[in-house]
């Protein structure tokens, strides 16, 4: 069974940069032909895609995100991380990592429990 996990600070100060890191444990994020994901969701909002990085390490970012984002992973570690740099207020919301079955579906199979994080000085 996949598991995935989210870890990170719970507090960054506006226009630093934050990185979260997603660790995935029952399967590897090199198998065909996963999308793992980071998606936000703001107090009282719905759901915001961040962007993916897929099985063959291809990114792909909200393009209105685009600017402040990037997405890596560490493959022997079985990890992939996020990094939002300029932070400002309005990130202040959860983090999830989410594990999409494959480029050509939206459905996302596995989730982390999701992260608070507040941004502020």
């Amino acid at each position: 069974q996949v598991q995935l996990q989210e870890s990170g600070p719970d507090l960054v100060k506006p226009s630093q940069t934050l990185s979260l890191t997603c660790t995935v444990s029952g399967g590897s994020i090199t198998a065909n032909y996963y999308y793992w994901n980071w998606i936000r969701q703001p107090p009282g909002k719905g759901l915001e895609w961040i962007g993916y990085i897929n099985y063959s390490g291809s990114t792909h970012y909200n393009p209105s995100l685009k600017s402040r984002i990037s997405i890596s992973r560490d493959t022997s570690n079985n990890q992939f991380s996020l990094h939002l740099n300029s932070v400002i207020p309005e990130d202040t919301v959860v983090y999830y990592c989410a594990r999409q079955e494959g480029g050509g579906t939206l459905k996302y199979g596995c989730w982390g429990k999701g992260t608070q994080v507040t941004a502020s000085s």
